[in-house]
């Protein structure tokens, strides 16, 4: 039996634990900084804070002693993308160097780069990236749900197919780690912008316009900063935006609904998790430093504007855009 380990207890590690546990291949582990989900999980095989009414399967474990990453074979990194690579930092002492690392977390790490950048000079270990259209209560509940698994080494390909043959999990390939790390954080900006338009206009042509304009401005930067075209269409690109975009627990969908229904306020910024306005601050500083013009990016820049401008009218927001 192969050891897995999912860095976290929350709701996507729990999820894809659950649907690895049902499978019954593998030992499966949550490492946890919370002792009370640990008990609830180990003891009356539910985890309460994020899945209140499923049960989980009794070999689904979790633990908060970190030597577990010892003797992992597959380590899942499951935590909020600005906590990742502080973790890899302070607990690189603990990780088998053989095992392979997987980065499941959707955004940048330190300094606006990549997490598979940002820990590569850190640890020895084997990567890849797992990104796709993927709600986490989806996944408990057994929906079929595909992810796009990235690395520079095929041949590790094989092993995450493996784990997860056989389950509601279906998985695509591609060599383009860059590109399925941009895709998966700019997603989150893009649905920010339909969830705006959507608030304002009930109106499928619309929608579909700006949707174009969406998609154009994700391949364009997702090229512009390394990746590769093709990747949009894995999971990890149209499907992940379509996920995102269209779907109401979409957070950041619904960030859009609030700033266009005029709900929005820096409080409400500062006390949620929003990935798609740290990922608008960042890509808008990558253009300016590398003297790139907004012209053909009018939706990143005019949201920009919304997060940073004080007086900006919201209510203009759709307007601006296809003025532009």
């Amino acid at each position: 039996m192969r050891k897995i380990v999912f860095v976290g207890s929350g709701a996507i590690a729990t999820a894809l634990g659950d649907v690895l546990a049902e499978k019954g291949e593998d030992e499966i582990n949550l490492l946890s900084i919370e002792n009370e989900v640990v008990e609830m999980i180990n003891d009356s095989h539910v985890n309460t804070k994020y899945f209140p009414k499923c049960r989980l399967f009794e070999n689904l474990k979790a633990t908060c002693d970190k030597e577990i990453l010892g003797d992992a074979d597959v380590i899942f990194l499951a935590i909020p993308s600005n906590a990742v690579v502080n973790y890899i930092i302070e607990n690189q002492k603990y990780i088998n160097p053989s095992a392979l690392v997987v980065n499941l977390a959707k955004g940048f790490g330190n300094n606006g780069n990549i997490i598979p950048d940002c820990i590569k000079p850190i640890i020895p270990n084997p990567l890849m990236t797992l990104k796709g259209p993927s709600f986490a209560r989806e996944i408990i509940n057994r929906q079929d749900t595909g992810l796009t698994a990235a690395s520079v080494d095929s041949e590790l390909y094989p092993i995450i197919k493996d784990v997860f043959e056989g389950t509601t999990v279906r998985t695509d390939f591609t060599n383009d780690v860059t590109g399925v790390e941009y895709a998966s954080i700019l997603k989150n900006i893009y649905a920010i912008v339909i969830g705006m338009v959507d608030a304002n206009f009930d109106s499928a042509n619309m929608r579909s316009i700006v949707i174009t304009k969406a998609l154009n401005e994700m391949r364009m930067l997702l090229t512009v900063f390394g990746g590769e075209n093709r990747t949009m269409y894995n999971y990890c690109g149209f499907g992940d935006f379509a996920l995102t975009a269209l779907n109401d627990m979409s957070r950041n969908r619904t960030l859009g609904l609030l700033i266009g229904k005029g709900f929005f306020n820096s409080g409400l910024s500062e006390k949620v998790v929003l990935e798609g306005r740290i990922a608008v601050d960042v890509f808008h500083q990558k253009l300016e430093m590398n003297d790139i013009s907004f012209d053909g990016y009018t939706l990143m820049d005019e949201l920009y504007h919304v997060f940073n401008d004080a007086n900006y009218p919201t209510n203009n927001f759709v307007k601006n855009i296809l003025k532009r």
